[in-house]
């Protein structure tokens, strides 16, 4: 069984996500969250983009001892020596190098040759690994770049001392199929490299961004970049949680694992919630409210038989406290009684009957029912019965 390194780019790529900036405090505390998770590497920031971000990084670098600590910089020496600079704490530092290779962003954004960026890479990673014991260099936009001028520009950052290579699907535009043929290129135009250790980084524009990860790891990728809950740019990064869950329950397809403890996965979501500010939509994988709730009656039915029919991991590995039938108009008369019975109510069929019948009609028009619906409804089907029960036995003694 494999490891695959977990580089968690939160408190950089996902931080460029509208809403969810932090400030220096808020940083060190989301990475000693992530440090007990278990992730391998943390990019804690970009340092060369504000003071801020520099110091930021740097207090990262100081406090974070279980796991690396990476420091984003462009191809320029400048940005280089602030990286370096963020990182002197650092127990375990690693350097990002990245530079665009497709044709539209050298000639769009940068500006400059194919010649030029390729010059450009050999230069700064030598320069960065000289100064760096560990030193990645990223192919921005890779996914869009010519192969071949890709396959090129790796071999030079390899040469030059590159440890990680990552190639980037930098705007989601990938397929997995392509996505994965271009890892097993890469592979193969290194191989005399055979410690260097391939990184996906997957953008969700298409909402391929996880599979995308996955196709990549089976091509024989042995790091992803990903963030918590999927924040970062525009439609988000792939998902860490989905990545590490899926690996695990998976393991027979994809033969590798993480080191997440995947029990602390949700409280590191709601850490981050309550850091940004920015909620996790209800439908959203493994930590969304909706991700182990039952409504459907059926579902219900065979969750209570055994929860293996419909749940594929059962929650309280990943952290969350406890699964949900929701009782609603879709739900059965088994999810009531159990509900009931949690509550505290043992029925008979006809209570249940008429419980289950004032509950869908509740469900019709509030659209859930809640335990303090349930125990008026209960309530109010005992006393009625009650009341029934008393009339019946006072007719009786009248009669006699």
């Amino acid at each position: 069984m494999e490891t695959v390194q977990i580089f968690d780019t939160t408190l950089r790529d996902g931080e460029q996500s509208p809403g969810c900036s932090m400030n220096g405090r808020e940083k060190l505390l989301f990475a000693r969250q992530l440090e007990q998770l278990g992730v391998d590497v943390i990019e804690a920031g970009f340092p060369i983009a504000s003071p801020g971000d520099r110091e930021a990084v740097r207090t990262v670098a100081a406090e974070i001892l279980g796991c690396r600590v990476a420091a984003l910089a462009r191809a320029r020496q400048e940005d280089v020596n602030a990286a370096l600079r963020a990182l002197e704490p650092a127990a375990k530092p690693r350097l990002h190098i990245f530079l665009a290779t497709s044709d539209l962003h050298l000639e769009h954004k940068l500006r400059i040759t194919r010649q030029h960026a390729l010059e450009q890479v050999g230069e700064i990673v030598l320069y960065g690994r000289m100064r760096c014991e560990e030193v990645e260099f990223s192919a921005e936009d890779a996914s869009r770049s010519d192969l071949e001028y890709l396959l090129e520009v790796i071999e030079a950052a390899a040469s030059a001392g590159a440890t990680i290579i990552n190639l980037p699907d930098t705007v989601g535009y990938s397929t997995p199929e392509e996505y994965g043929a271009m890892f097993q290129a890469a592979r193969k135009r290194l191989a005399a490299y055979p410690r260097l250790i391939f990184s996906a980084h997957c953008h969700n524009d298409l909402g391929l961004a996880v599979a995308n990860s996955l196709a990549a790891i089976a091509a024989g990728a042995r790091q992803v970049e990903c963030t918590i809950n999927g924040i970062g740019e525009r439609a988000g990064n792939a998902s860490l949680e989905e990545i590490a869950v899926a690996l695990h329950v998976r393991q027979g397809r994809y033969g590798a694992r993480t080191n997440i403890a995947l029990e602390k996965i949700y409280s590191t979501s709601r850490l981050l919630t309550s850091i940004t500010g920015v909620s996790v939509p209800p439908n959203k994988a493994v930590v969304g409210a909706n991700a182990f709730a039952h409504e459907a009656g059926i579902h219900q039915d065979g969750m209570l038989k055994n929860p293996m029919t419909y749940e594929i991991i059962l929650p309280e590995k990943v952290g969350v406290p406890t699964r949900k039938l929701v009782l609603g108009k879709h739900s059965g008369r088994n999810a009531l009684r159990a509900r009931l019975l949690e509550l505290g109510y043992q029925t008979t069929d006809t209570e249940l009957a008429e419980c289950y019948k004032q509950a869908i009609a509740l469900a019709d028009s509030a659209k859930q029912v809640t335990d303090r619906d349930l125990l008026s409804i209960i309530h109010k089907v005992r006393r009625s019965r009650e009341i029934t029960a008393v009339s019946v036995n006072t007719s009786i003694a009248a009669a006699h």
